[in-house]
């Protein structure tokens, strides 16, 4: 499978709430690391778990492609955005019914056409205050919490 066509199926499979869309584009020794992972999952069934989790809080989420994708050799690189409505739970998080939009970055080795080792990269903090669940920047909500974080008084 050609780097393309591999990650144009990553985007499919994160968007389209198909466990078995990973199966194809995963070699069997796979694995996955996001800021989300407490550990490395193991699998396209771990990382299919990982994304119902996704689909049980944002069901409309979608990634979709944002840039020009970089291959060299066995290293792929892919510029994407996940876009969705925060409609269910994550973790002790209650629905906020806010918009996400958020930047991520997936780079991964292959090993004969197929993902071997994915790492997503995004920012957890601008995500977690697009949904409201941290103050936005410069706001006296967040002046209070780096207080309280022990960070003092800024400017």
């Amino acid at each position: 499978m050609d780097g393309d066509a591999l990650f144009d199926g990553w985007e499919r499979a994160w968007s389209g709430r198909n466990p078995k869309a990973f199966d194809p584009l995963c070699d069997p020794g796979v694995r996955y690391e996001d800021p989300l992972c407490p550990e490395p999952l193991d699998g396209a069934a771990a990382i299919a778990a990982h994304a119902a989790r996704l689909w049980d809080a944002f069901p409309d989420a979608r990634l979709n492609r944002t840039g020009e994708r970089l291959y060299g050799g066995v290293y792929a690189c892919s510029p994407c955005k996940l876009l969705g409505t925060h409609q269910g739970r994550i973790g002790r998080i209650a629905a906020t019914g806010r918009e996400l939009e958020v930047h991520v970055l997936v780079y991964a080795e292959l090993r004969d056409g197929r993902l071997l080792r994915v790492r997503a990269f995004y920012d957890v903090w601008a995500a977690a205050r697009e949904l409201g669940i941290v103050p936005r920047a410069g706001t006296a909500g967040e002046r209070a919490m780096l207080l309280l974080r022990g960070f003092g008084l800024r400017a």
